[in-house]
């Protein structure tokens, strides 16, 4: 049986919180990114801020995609916290910090029997430029624009954290990987104002471009799609589904043939803007299909909330 370790952690740095025309906070996650759709202007030139926080319950064991038991409990909760600090430096170009926090409560075997544990520390910063691509009219006051995100992952995270019990835990708890990761994102967005609405698709993934002690994470691809309709001036609603494929770690500090998968989750969420320039926002995310490699525990469901600011 395996230990806690082997779980879909989908950490995904699209993180574009707080630059002009793309997602205003898709977190590295332990599901997936998610789209926050705040809408602040997306050209105005100045300082960025946002932070969130996501909550995510891995309770049920699964090989391949059929549940199997869970005598132990084994279980996972996960608790990360990113701040993200950005700043539009034209109309057509931004550029941001990520910072994320991570917290790792979990139930593991351990010499035959169930052992509680936790973990906790810096994860991995990153360093991403926003370029707005191109952007037209469409129909009546209709606009569309596609964006460009890039940059890299850096293995500024602890990867040797030790527990209650002064053991080292193993990587994949470790708030960071010890690599270098190259991140890549295209974002389109269509604003339907006679509709009160806009809809969105993105596609992006993160490379690791070396390994790290005997551990490398797997390469990742995500594809979102969402819409969102604004009830009021101050209100909007959001809906979006979320697809995350995850290759299988490798070396000599990974579980190969137990990690990895792919899923498919279902995220509504609502938004209020406090001001033009303040906004919260709250997901659920619910997970519809998730496959693993080998055994693994996977996510119940999500929670993430978070605020937006332009300055």
């Amino acid at each position: 049986m395996p230990s806690a370790r082997n779980w879909v952690t989908w950490s995904f740095a699209l993180a574009v919180a707080t630059t002009a025309g793309a997602p205003s906070a898709a977190l590295a996650c332990d599901i997936c990114a998610v789209y926050t759709a705040t809408e602040q202007s997306e050209s105005r030139p100045g300082p960025r801020f946002g932070v969130a926080t996501q909550y995510t319950h891995f309770g049920t064991l699964q090989n391949g995609s059929e549940e199997v038991p869970n005598p132990f409990g084994q279980r996972l909760d996960s608790v990360i916290t990113q701040v993200v600090l950005g700043w539009q430096l034209v109309p057509r170009l931004g550029v941001q910090l990520n910072l994320p926090f991570i917290y790792r409560d979990f139930r593991r075997i351990e010499n035959g029997r169930g052992t509680d544990g936790t973990v906790g520390g810096f994860g991995d910063m990153s360093l991403l430029a926003n370029a707005l691509a191109y952007s037209a009219p469409v129909g009546e006051q209709g606009l569309f624009r596609l964006n460009l995100l890039g940059g890299l992952k850096l293995p500024t995270g602890k990867f040797d954290v030790t527990n209650e019990q002064g053991e080292v835990a193993e990587r994949s708890l470790q708030p960071g990987t010890g690599t270098t990761d190259l991140i890549l994102t295209a974002y389109f967005r269509e604003a339907l104002p006679q509709f009160d609405s806009s809809w969105f698709v993105q596609a992006g993934t993160q490379l690791p471009l070396n390994s790290r002690d005997q551990y490398k994470p797997g390469n990742q691809f995500g594809f979102d799609a969402g819409y969102r309709y604004d009830a009021t001036d101050k209100l909007g609603l959001m809906l979006q589904a979320n697809f995350r494929w995850k290759g299988r770690d490798s070396g000599a500090q990974a579980e190969p043939e137990d990690s990895g998968g792919r899923s498919i989750t279902l995220s509504p969420g609502i938004s209020y803007a406090f001001t033009p320039n303040v906004q919260v926002y709250g997901y659920v995310q619910l997970p519809l299909y998730q496959y693993v490699n080998g055994v693994q525990l996977t996510a119940d469901w999500s929670a993430v909330a978070g605020i937006s600011a332009q300055f």
